[in-house]
């Protein structure tokens, strides 16, 4: 099994195509997966529904079925995500145009671990004509949330995809800084996103000085983000082989200081997907995308913690 794991941890980070909201009504499967303690299932922002995930000490976060969106994650009180203000909680517009269910859910000693699921339909058929089953996983500890995507393949004949997670730091950008990029070859997007510059960066330390746009391949499994906030936040990944670092600076005028993206992502060399169960790899050996029935990434999880890097 090809294992791509994403943690994001704070010194306290899925692969899927974007479908269609469906009106589902959940409130019955709900009331029989939540946890009373540790996962409830609740009405959200434009009566999405959502799922709080709270952990026995006390960090919290907040997934909505609607795009498989996490939008919060609090360690001590503290949000470590951001939300745009122009995002759109209808159901036809991003935070993401699909709907996940609610099929599982699990506490570890404290920590709840959730289970979404998406599976394809007339819909998402009509713009992109494969059979597939995705499983995206969400765990909460301390100071850690954890995220799994497995996409299997159950077509009658292979796929490929690319993907990213396009997650937003809450920040002040203009003191944010990542580290751990230093030597990776990039492609710049700024300022022809049709025609990015290749290069290769040759910081220690890289910043948001304006405008960001930029791909990173070949990243190390561990970056570290510095919010400008006082947070340091680890973000490990396993099987994501790119990043991207996004502000768009004046083009959003009313949030860019607030936030910034840094995205576990794999862009190139696209996933295949094999419809044959029997050409897994075993889960230490290398990722040979053209064999695999299935593929898990992960985020391994992304810790914070106060003051230092670890």
């Amino acid at each position: 099994m090809a294992t791509a794991p994403m943690t994001w941890s704070l010194s306290p980070t899925t692969s899927a195509v974007r479908f269609n909201w469906f009106d589902v009504d959940f409130s019955a499967m709900a009331s029989e997966i939540e946890n009373a303690d540790y996962v409830k299932v609740t009405q959200g922002l434009g009566d999405l529904q959502k799922v709080v995930l709270t952990c026995v000490h006390g960090s919290e976060a907040e997934v909505y079925l609607y795009g498989g969106c996490v939008t919060s994650w609090k360690v001590d009180g503290k949000d470590l995500l951001f939300v745009r203000p122009d995002a759109v909680f209808t159901g036809y517009k991003p935070i993401r145009n699909m709907n996940w269910s609610l099929v599982n859910s699990e506490n570890v000693e404290g920590n709840p671990c959730i289970t979404l699921e998406l599976r394809d339909g007339p819909y998402c058929r009509s713009m992109w004509d494969y059979s597939f089953h995705a499983l995206y996983k969400v765990t909460l500890d301390r100071n850690t949330l954890s995220t799994e995507i497995k996409i299997t393949n159950t077509d009658e004949k292979p796929f490929s995809f690319t993907t990213a997670l396009h997650t937003y730091f809450r920040a002040s950008a203009v003191e944010a800084s990542v580290r751990g990029l230093k030597g990776c070859k990039t492609l710049n997007k700024d300022p022809d996103p049709k025609n990015p510059v290749e290069g290769k960066e040759e910081r220690d330390v890289v910043t948001f000085p304006g405008f960001v746009d930029c791909i990173f391949l070949d990243v190390p499994s561990e970056l570290n983000l510095d919010n400008g906030l006082g947070d340091l936040i680890t973000i490990k990944n396993t099987n994501w082989s790119d990043a991207v670092l996004w502000n768009p600076h004046l083009a959003i005028e009313s949030c860019y200081k607030d936030f910034v993206c840094v995205e576990n992502a794999k862009l190139f060399n696209d996933v295949a997907v094999s419809q044959d169960p029997n050409l897994l790899p075993s889960a230490d050996a290398p990722l040979h995308p053209k064999k695999l029935h299935f593929l898990q990434l992960r985020d391994s999880g992304v810790t914070y913690r106060l003051g230092c890097f670890i």
